[in-house]
């Protein structure tokens, strides 16, 4: 991802349009330690979209002090500003001497507690901007927000080689579909695709299903059985949920992504594989090692590419995109623009959606079997309450307003007049409505 410094013209972050493609603006930010052992080390912020704070020497800002885990804490750039995360730390992040999991650090001037460390927080007069990517669809994966034009720009330069590639998500945000997607764009394309999910693995048979084993190698193994490592051989191994991989299971692992070889069970020699490991975990990964669950050197060999699928609250202009191609592939004959209406879009747009993509289809399949779509209350979210409502409220409007015009004007065949007469609405606030949502018309 390239990027270069550009001044700033207001809010956290936003997109840029040019003839040479669309661009992110990403504020620049300057983390400096004013109390504590590391007392003066500074961090810059901008052109890398987050940080590690911790006493890991490997972390973006190491620190000594002793009360600091190891990885403890991150920031990293969002739409609404960067977020301070806690990685499940021992000692915890303190705002204002309250204890917080995470915080939207939106103010000029913040300083936070770690450990016996206080560390300030100040926006700068400058902004990076980051390339994104022209495309609104990488593969499977579909989406105009600049999270995911972020997220595309970054597989389509992991597509060009064999790096492992460290998917990272909550569930339901479609991190399988990455890795089918950087699949089918690499070069290993006519190769196996192969999938195993850590997670639903008895542990005592999880290492015959990465290695496979010969026959009699164990009580039950009455003939020979090839590992996914082998059955991949020329392709591609998916390995969902990595995080519930066996810590002793770990160092085996490592050899047979640094060496590119594995051993079966009860063989005593090494066999050469050929394979591109993609892995993917909903938890994450930097507190499994902060807690000592994962191992610090395999997470680096995994990460030597790591990108972010973001949730689906965090690009909610996404929700009637996805929702029309999820009417289409559930019911082909359908009319998208029937069956979304105003109405629907607005109850869609202003949902949190905990359980992201995932929840998001399930919603259309109910919406499409009973005509409702069944939704729950918005899900509350982790942003303080004083930056809570103001924030929700204009971005539930503008949603609202947004998907509302489109669905008028798909109904009225793009005429305006008639679309003002249906919506009860004067022809001249309609325009304003369209010019405002930069809705196109046919007018």
């Amino acid at each position: 991802m390239s990027a270069r410094v550009a001044r700033v013209r207001g809010g956290a972050t936003r997109i840029i349009r040019g003839p040479s493609g669309d661009r992110l603006e990403v504020r620049a930010a300057r983390v400096r330690v004013v109390r504590g052992p590391d007392k003066g080390k500074e961090l810059f912020l901008g052109k890398s979209m987050d940080a590690i704070i911790g006493t890991d020497p490997a972390c973006e800002l190491p620190l000594t002090d002793n009360s600091v885990s190891r990885r403890h804490a991150e920031l990293r750039a969002e739409p609404d500003g960067y977020v301070l995360t806690d990685l499940a730390s021992t000692n915890g992040i303190r705002l204002g001497g309250t204890r917080v999991p995470s915080a939207v650090l939106d103010g000029e001037g913040v300083t936070f507690s770690l450990g016996e460390t206080d560390v300030s927080f100040k926006y700068l007069d400058d902004t990076i901007e980051h390339r994104l990517s022209s495309k609104s669809q990488f593969g499977g994966l579909l989406g105009n927000a600049a999270a995911m034009r972020q997220l595309y720009e970054v597989l389509e330069q992991a597509s060009k080689g064999d790096a492992t590639v460290l998917v990272e998500g909550e569930s339901g945000t479609g991190k399988e579909v990455v890795a089918e997607s950087l699949h089918a764009a690499s070069t290993r394309k006519e190769g196996p695709f192969i999938v195993v999910d850590c997670s639903s693995i008895p542990p005592n048979l999880i290492e015959s299903e990465l290695f496979g084993h010969i026959a009699g190698a164990f009580t039950g193994a009455t003939a020979e059985r090839l590992g996914a490592f082998e059955e991949a051989s020329g392709g591609t191994l998916f390995l969902d949920e990595i995080g519930e991989l066996p810590l002793e299971l770990q160092p085996r692992f490592l050899r047979a992504l640094e060496a590119h070889e594995i051993k079966r069970i009860g063989e005593t020699t090494y066999r050469p594989v050929d394979v591109r490991v993609i892995a993917a975990s909903n938890r994450d990964l930097a507190r499994r090692v902060n807690e000592g669950e994962f191992r610090q050197d395999l997470f680096f060999r995994l990460a030597v590419m790591r990108v972010t699928v973001p949730p689906l609250r965090h690009r909610l202009d996404d929700v009637p995109l996805l929702a029309r191609e999820f009417v289409r592939a559930l019911r082909p004959a359908a009319n998208p623009d029937m069956m979304l209406t105003p109405a629907v879009l607005a109850a869609l747009a202003s949902y949190r959606w905990p359980g992201n993509v995932r929840e998001l289809r399930n919603a259309i399949e109910r919406l499409l079997a009973t005509g409702d779509v069944g939704l729950g209350q918005p899900a509350r979210t982790s942003d303080p309450p004083a930056t809570q409502y103001g924030r929700a409220r204009r971005d539930a409007i503008d949603r609202f307003e947004r998907e509302y015009c489109r669905a008028l004007l798909a109904q009225s065949g793009g005429v305006v007049s008639r679309a003002a007469e249906q919506a009860g609405l004067s022809r001249q606030m309609l325009h304003r409505l369209l010019k405002k949502h930069d809705v196109a018309s046919d007018e």
